[in-house]
């Protein structure tokens, strides 16, 4: 009987412990950290051995295989004694895919994944039988094991492509590459590159990458590197013969001579990013042969994903906007770009590595006053100090917003848009989110 290893008891830890089970592997599940209580008890109710707040070595070095959550490094001790010893340490995306025989659309990028995810899903999902998971919702092990759908949407981050050796998604998406989660990349911006790359590895001519062809460093790698899926690129700069680009406010999109066109102008999501990730849902809808008339009226009647500039009350009125899932500067960027009044723009938290430089001109012509909300802000203030009158700080998101309450005025809109990470005052950019619209209500 095979040892399935899982380091990491949340929801693809225990999804995986699940499959593997029902797969006839002996499983163990070790957490560092605390497991929640109704992970607990799934692991309890299926006779699954775990662990918390520590890891027993002598339970894990034995394995024949180790599934690690996407949240812990390669570099730490226990991962580098395990691949030291040849046993392969993957990804939950890795281990399932391996017992579904389902049509599989993997989306990666570094900002616009989970809308073009959601938005894609749910355009298939008026014809196909079709599951949703990698970053969203319920784990792709345990819908496999419980549903296994005829095809699949996964969101997939790069810390989850480095665990994927022999994973083969039939049509592949990149929505941009910008620099992000550098400091697990040895700060060195080509082997993050190569690692959002790695969804492309085993796919063959019969495959499908659709990719962002106004992204240069998309563009460069796909000139410098042998990719063997076929191309479909798409854009709202150029003409494209083959993929999709804009035309006036058409959207059109052609695959091997067939022809269909898009009008942009009833797009649910507003602003050129979302144009981007309505290409990328229609060229998939395309591809898996949706009819048109169902593709328009899924990205017309499509409600946007919480947490990405969601409009969140207007008082006074002035717009507040959550946009907390922007934890990186190009997804602020595109906030930014978007906001069409005057903005007191909240920002900070854990910094990855961060160049603000492309900010500047937004900062110029649209933010009026800027609040650092975070442990350390002394880089925000160096960056920002001097293009605004008004910086403040503060390490509560309920004295932000009455900050900014007293700082707008009627017409101005109120951004949360951090270009960081959460985790040092919140539990997650979910968390962060729903503290800011909460404190919104109560004003």
């Amino acid at each position: 009987m095979k040892r399935l290893v899982i380091l990491g008891g949340g929801e693809s830890g225990v999804g995986t412990a699940l499959l593997g089970k029902a797969k006839g592997y002996q499983v163990f599940v070790s957490d560092k950290g605390k497991i929640k209580e109704k992970y607990k008890e799934v692991l309890i109710h299926n006779k699954i051995e775990w662990e918390e707040e520590q890891h027993t070595e002598a339970k894990i070095l034995n394995a024949d295989v180790v599934m690690k959550s996407p949240g812990i490094p390669e570099k730490v001790a226990l991962v580098k004694a395990l691949l030291e010893k040849g046993i392969p340490v993957i990804s939950e995306i890795e281990f399932a895919s391996q017992f579904s025989n389902a049509t599989i659309v993997a989306i990666t990028g570094s900002n616009g994944k989970t809308t073009t995810a959601m938005l894609t899903h749910h355009v298939l999902k008026q014809e196909l039988d079709i599951g949703l998971a990698g970053n969203i919702g319920d784990s792709f092990a345990k819908q496999i094991l419980e549903h296994d759908f005829k095809n699949y949407v996964l969101e997939i981050s790069s810390f989850q492509l480095d665990g994927c050796f022999g994973f083969k998604p039939k049509i592949a998406i990149i929505t941009n590459i910008v620099p992000d989660h550098l400091d697990r990349y040895d700060y060195k911006f080509e082997n993050y590159i190569a690692s959002k790359f790695r969804i492309t590895k085993n796919q063959t001519k019969e495959d499908y990458l659709i990719y962002d062809a106004d992204d240069q460093v998309i563009s460069e790698y796909i000139n410098n590197n042998t990719i063997q899926a076929t191309l479909l690129p798409f854009s709202l700069t150029k003409k494209i013969e083959n993929g999709a680009y804009l035309d006036q406010d058409n959207i059109k999109i052609t695959i091997d001579n067939n022809q269909i066109i898009m009008p942009t102008k009833n797009i649910a999501l507003e602003g050129k990013h979302n144009t981007k990730n309505a290409m990328a849902a229609s060229t998939v809808a395309h591809l898996l042969n949706i009819r048109k008339q169902t593709i328009r009226e899924s990205l017309e009647n499509f409600q946007g994903v919480e947490h990405r500039l969601e409009n969140v009350l207007k008082i006074n009125k002035v717009q507040y906007i959550n946009d907390s899932k922007a934890t990186n500067v190009n997804a602020t960027y595109f906030a930014l770009d978007s906001m069409e009044a005057p903005t007191v723009w909240i920002v900070g938290g854990v910094d990855k590595g961060n160049d603000y430089e492309e900010l500047y001109p937004f900062i110029n012509e649209k933010v009026k006053a800027i609040i650092c909300l975070g442990v350390n802000n002394e880089k925000l203030l160096a960056s920002f100090g001097k293009m605004v009158d008004t910086i403040v700080e503060t390490q509560f998101m309920s004295e932000a917003v009455k900050i900014a309450y007293k700082i707008a005025d009627a017409g101005d809109n109120v951004l949360l848009s951090p270009a960081c990470a959460s985790f040092d005052l919140f539990e997650s950019y979910e968390d962060r989110g729903r503290q800011f619209k909460e404190a919104v209500r109560n004003l």
